[in-house]
C-alpha cells in the first residue's frame, strides 16, 4: 500500500517590530510577546520556516534585545540609515518589508503564502497582490486598534488579532517566577 505524505506548506513571515511592540504596549491592558514562544506559535500554526523581523535601526545598548530575537529564531533587518539621520529618522520599515517581498518573489525563491505582522495601512496594496498571486495567507494586527481598516474588507480568513485570548494566551511573556 503506497501512502502519499501530505506535503507540509513552507511560508515565510515578515514582523514590523515597532508596530508589534507598539500595537502589544498600547493595548489595555498593555502586554508583551515572548518572542521564543512567538516563534513557535508562528511555525506550528502557519507553517512559517521563515520569519524575518525588521527594526528601524541599530541602536547602542540593544545588543540584549537584538540577540533575544535571534535567539528565538527571527531573522533580524535593519533599516538602512545615514549616521547623521538616526536621532531624526523614524524607524519605517514598512518600505523594507515591501522590497523584501517583492524581491523573493522576483527571485523565485521558493515559498508557499506570506504572512505579515503589522496592522499598517502602508501594506494593503502589497496584500492585494499577493491574494490575486495565492501568495497571502494572513496578516496579524496586534490588537483591534491597530487594525488598519480597509483590512476588514478582505474577510477574516485573511487576519487575525494576537490580542484575541486563544492566540494571546500562547505567546504573552509570562514572568518567570524564582
Amino acid at each position: 500500500m503506497n501512502i502519499k505524505k501530505q506535503q507540509e506548506e513552507d511560508n515565510f513571515a515578515f514582523v514590523n517590530g515597532q508596530n508589534l511592540y507598539m500595537g502589544t504596549d498600547s493595548d489595555k491592558p498593555s502586554w508583551h510577546i515572548d518572542l521564543k514562544r512567538f516563534r513557535i506559535y508562528l511555525k506550528d500554526k502557519y507553517k512559517v520556516s521563515k520569519a524575518f523581523y525588521f527594526l528601524g535601526c541599530v541602536i547602542d545598548g540593544h545588543d540584549k534585545l537584538y540577540d533575544e530575537i535571534q535567539d528565538a529564531g527571527f531573522i533580524l533587518k535593519f533599516r538602512e540609515h545615514n549616521s547623521a539621520m538616526l536621532g531624526v529618522k523614524k524607524g519605517n520599515v514598512d518600505s523594507d518589508i515591501i522590497f523584501h517581498i517583492m524581491k523573493i518573489m522576483y527571485q523565485k525563491e521558493v515559498f508557499d503564502k506570506i504572512i505579515l505582522v503589522s496592522g499598517d495601512g502602508d501594506y494593503k496594496m502589497l496584500v492585494d497582490f499577493l491574494i490575486e498571486n495565492n501568495k497571502f495567507k494572513k496578516i496579524l494586527f496586534p490588537n483591534k486598534h491597530f487594525a488598519f481598516s480597509l483590512y476588514k474588507k478582505l474577510g477574516s480568513e485573511y487576519f487575525d488579532y494576537l490580542s484575541n485570548e486563544g492566540i494571546k494566551n500562547k505567546i504573552i511573556y509570562k514572568k518567570k517566577t524564582p
